[in-house]
């Protein structure tokens, strides 16, 4: 299963609602209900009854867990309640909507008419929806040090690390954070500074009590208290530059054995600060837009269209891989695009009327890559590793998903497909539009390039560093691999096994990559290849905001706990 991204809570008015009782008005109440495949509805939640009321605004929230990987079909259902019966099926139904929980969370505000069912509508009723993070996204960031503490090692001095604990509502202590670095033999330690979620470090209570320890690291587990300290968020917030908040560090046996003991050291809160770490959900519910681009392989390898034995040969049923890919990530990401105009590009084709590439693109593409000096000379000369799937470099925008597939289905029997399989082209495409985005200086556009191919990548030098170069771009690449060929390469440029980097050695700043083969998810259903590829996106796109230092358009409102 994919690990959710967060909780939403949701907030439902309805507005002229129809009358069902006779002697008064309808007594409403709203259920959530989420599709469980084959037809089925699972219940969610369910709003409070509010009496005597057309214009209801309902105070219960209805909470959901919110996947970004999946499409996950939501249907509200406004009822009449007249009895006290949990079962809805004896009560009058008011209207209804269906729609994703992406379309909900990307919108500041979501309404749509309310229908009896679908075509009707059901009066003048309308519902509206908006969604909230259940989630302090505040963090605790703290510098500590220490001085003078105790010697614990025989041959040395001591090797200090650091314990957080927060008390739990029945007094147990709680691990919220243990040092990565051990200082090693060092009585007058400085840690680096570190960060902890809020919620996590006490709960959003600034007076709740935290307790630190002090220890020796040993190698073999048996670490030693060198002492420990209690004290609250509120106590630690007023260190400030130059005016560090000193703890006695009280190891509790030394002080109950000797009279004459102080201390076994100073723990020095040198700075403590909250700050907003921003989720997911905050940049698409702030106007973050999520910007779809796909890439299709159209190298000779793929066989001929006509062929059954073809990746790009559609079934009697209307399908291939390709196609399969394209509705499974595009379904998912459409929801988060306003204008739900996505532009598509195939490569590795001959392209009509002249089954070759005008000279000025190409020229252009050849000397920047190969270093030919003029078309006649480049053995490319008639392939196209970057063409408009609707044929109109111009305008390459299809309208929604439908719109992508159309036009890959209409293209297939004008193109010879060719080779080799170059990606450079199409990422430095996209990449061009992403630097401009990051230009502007704040979190309004994110793109995702879509590129999908049967084989071994033929540039992989040129990938590399166009690769390396996107990486500190707001833009996150999805490569799926059709067929059964080997695909060690883009395994390699997924980074997974260490941190991809370009020819001359420049490391990617962040993962960008993820590379799934097709093959996996032959048996599965349709939205399970979604949810692999795109479960790293949200990480990747608030990796970079951040590094950026960028809020969201508009920062959610900070509650408090």
């Amino acid at each position: 299963m994919a690990a959710c991204v967060s909780r939403v809570e949701l907030s439902v008015s309805c507005r002229s609602l129809l009358d069902r009782d006779l002697r008064s008005r309808s007594d409403p109440l709203c259920v959530l209900l989420q599709d469980a495949g084959g037809g089925r509805w699972a219940e969610l939640d369910r709003t409070e009854r509010i009496k005597n009321c057309q214009d209801p605004e309902f105070c219960k929230k209805l909470v959901v867990d919110y996947y970004f990987e999946k499409v996950q079909k939501l249907k509200f259902g406004v009822y009449d309640i007249d009895n006290k019966t949990f079962d809805l099926n004896d009560d009058d139904y008011l209207g209804g909507v269906e729609c994703t929980l992406g379309q909900v969370v990307s919108s500041s505000v979501f309404t749509r008419p309310l229908e009896l069912k679908q075509g009707k509508p059901a009066g003048k009723g309308t519902i509206t929806i908006s969604a909230e993070e259940i989630k302090d996204t505040r963090v605790v960031y703290l510098e500590i040090g220490a001085q003078n503490l105790d010697k614990k090692d025989f041959l040395g001095k001591s090797d200090p690390f650091l314990e957080f604990y927060k008390q739990g509502d029945a007094g147990t202590w709680q691990l919220v954070y243990r040092s990565e670095v051990v200082i090693k033999n060092n009585l007058n330690p400085c840690w680096r500074k570190f960060s902890v979620p809020l919620q996590t470090f006490c709960g959003g209570d600034f007076d709740k009590p935290i307790k630190v320890q002090c220890l020796d690291h040993d190698s073999d587990g048996s670490h030693d208290l060198i002492g420990a300290v209690q004290t609250t968020l509120v106590q630690m917030q007023t260190a400030g530059p130059g005016s560090p908040v000193e703890f006695e560090c009280i190891h509790p046996e030394k002080k109950q054995k000797k009279k004459s003991y102080k201390n076994s050291g100073i723990i020095r809160v040198k700075s403590c600060k909250i700050e907003t770490e921003y989720s997911f959900l905050d940049y698409v519910m702030g106007g973050c837009q999520i910007n779809f681009t796909v890439g299709v392989d159209f190298t000779a390898s793929n066989g001929d269209p006509r062929s059954p034995d073809s990746l790009h040969h559609i079934s009697p049923d209307g399908i291939n891989e390709y196609l399969i890919a394209i509705w499974s990530v595009g379904s998912v990401v459409q929801d988060y695009d306003t204008d739900k105009l996505f532009p598509a590009f195939g490569f590795g084709a001959q392209v009509p009327p002249s089954w070759q590439v005008g000279p000025s693109q190409h020229c252009a593409l050849a000397l920047s890559m190969f270093a030919f000096p003029n078309c006649l000379s480049c053995p490319l000369s008639q392939v196209s590793h970057e063409f408009a799937l609707n044929f109109n470099p111009n305008n390459p925008y299809c309208p929604g998903i439908q719109g992508v597939v159309d036009a890959y289905r209409q293209i297939l029997p004008q193109i010879r497909l060719y080779g080799p399989t170059n990606f450079s082209p199409i990422i430095n495409h996209v990449a061009r539009f992403a630097a401009h985005s990051m230009q502007q200086g704040t979190a309004a556009h994110y793109y995702i390039l879509l590129i999908i191919t049967d084989g071994e990548i033929t540039d992989l030098d040129q990938t590399r560093q166009a690769i390396v170069d996107a990486s500190r771009l707001p833009m996150s690449i999805i490569i799926v691999g059709v067929g059964e060929a080997d695909f060690k390469a883009m395994e390699f440029l997924d980074g997974d096994n260490g941190v991809l980097k370009s020819v001359t050695g420049e490391p990617a700043a962040r993962d960008i990559v993820q590379f799934v083969p097709f093959r996996q998810f032959k048996n599965a259903p349709r939205e399970a290849l979604s949810q692999v590829v795109l479960a790293e996106v949200p990480k990747q796109l608030v990796s970079y905001y951040k590094w950026k230092g960028w809020p969201p358009l508009k920062p959610p409102e900070i509650k408090a706990m």
